[in-house]
């Protein structure tokens, strides 16, 4: 067992009445009043399915949120990624000289979906490894993955920061490949002033509970491209054809989002901005509180970027005097729970009982996953609460 592992077994057993009174959740969804009135308004007037006034709003308004002309509603990030990558033909490569699978090139560093909803299409991932300035994928790897089999670059914008989408789309344009932007963690984020999603050919959203904007689950998918917004709401919708009902030209799936979730999301759009401000805010503060601690890194944001700092990351480096998980446990024991950062794709044992990524290195990957963790990041924390935190981390080192 891994200290690592030893570590969680740890913050698993710890009981609550072992803790402080007060207890800080690494994130909570922020809904109230507006969210339950549009879900009655819903309920009442039996607008419950996936059709309905509130899925169109909620559709158009975050499309208009995005900058983009079309947005596509699902069940949740993983769907909208499948739809994506499947929208754009891309899984078997069956050619005169034989079956192999297109490929898709993404970062080993990301949340286990990203690298799923390639496989799930029969496509091969092609892992890459992470930045230390930025935390998402390097850039300058990507050009020595391509083969002639790749089709698409994913990228991620890890935990609320853009990738430099310049010099992706610049690559991808070089080899005539697409590009998926995954950015589930970072609605509203800013990649030169224009919000991410709409810049590569397709962004895919998640609204899980825990994210900026939720509707408790679900996803959506955005373009500017409209023959592929057609094609994805088709594959969502059991690819329904016009002609005739129940008449079927494609391979589709139940991927439609509900009204009552749409409703949600109208009513947490409509505090999208603060959502956004908020997390920035508190980042900033979390930035300051943690600037003179030897050995904490605090999360990137580039020149170029918004980060929106979806989840509130540091790094603990040896100068910390103490490793990741015994911080974790001390901070634990005073109610504060943390979470520990994404573990990278090629040491997942499911892939590697698949036989993928065997024998492959990701140094800056590795470091990401040893040293780091989120601290508590809800949109509900005040300035007291952060203000304990930080405290609290300071406390541990003695």
């Amino acid at each position: 067992m891994t200290a690592h592992d030893q570590a969680s077994d740890f913050l698993d057993q710890i009981h609550p009445d072992k803790m402080t009174k007060k207890r800080y959740p690494v994130c909570i969804p922020n809904v109230g009043e507006r969210e339950l009135e549009l879900v009655t308004e819903t309920i009442k007037t039996n607008w419950i399915s996936s059709i309905g006034p509130m899925v169109k709003e909620f559709t158009d308004k975050f499309a208009q949120f995005c900058g983009t002309k079309y947005a596509i509603p699902c069940t949740s990030g993983t769907t909208a990624l499948h739809l994506a990558v499947r929208g754009l033909e891309i899984g078997r490569n069956d050619n005169a000289l034989g079956t192999s699978p297109h490929e898709v090139i993404a970062p080993t560093f990301s949340m286990i979906a990203s690298t799923n909803s390639i496989l799930f299409t029969g496509a091969k991932p092609v892992l890459v490894d992470s930045e230390k300035q930025t935390w998402n994928m390097d850039l300058d790897h990507i050009e020595r993955s391509i083969t002639e089999n790749t089709k698409a670059i994913m990228v991620v914008h890890t935990y609320g920061h853009p990738v430099d989408m310049d010099r992706v789309n610049e690559i991808a344009k070089k080899h005539n490949l697409f590009v998926i932007e995954d950015a589930a963690e970072a609605h509203g984020a800013e990649y030169k002033g224009k919000r991410v999603g709409g810049i590569g050919d397709v962004g895919c959203f998640s609204f899980y509970a825990n994210k900026i904007i939720t509707t408790g689950e679900g996803g959506m998918c955005v373009t500017n491209n409209k023959e592929l917004a057609n094609f994805i709401y088709t594959l969502m919708n059991h690819t329904f054809t016009e002609e005739k009902h129940f008449w079927h030209r494609h391979i589709g799936y139940n991927y439609r989002m509900t009204s009552m979730q749409a409703a949600v999301g109208v009513a947490q759009l409509e505090r999208a901005d603060e959502f956004i401000k908020t997390k920035r805010e508190n980042a900033h503060l979390y930035n300051d509180l943690l600037s003179d601690i030897p050995g904490i890194t605090t999360p990137p944001e580039a020149k170029w970027a918004k980060n929106v700092y979806w989840m509130y990351g540091i790094l603990t480096g040896k100068e910390f005097g103490i490793s990741k998980d015994v911080l974790r446990v001390k901070l634990a024991q005073e109610g504060i729970e943390t979470r520990s950062f994404f573990i990278p794709m090629h040491h997942q044992p499911v892939y590697r009982k698949e036989g993928l990524f065997q024998d492959q290195q990701y140094p800056v990957s590795e470091e990401l996953e040893e040293t780091g963790f989120y601290l508590p990041s809800s949109t509900t924390l005040k300035e007291d609460d952060i203000h304990f935190i930080v405290d609290a981390v300071k406390r541990a080192r003695v």
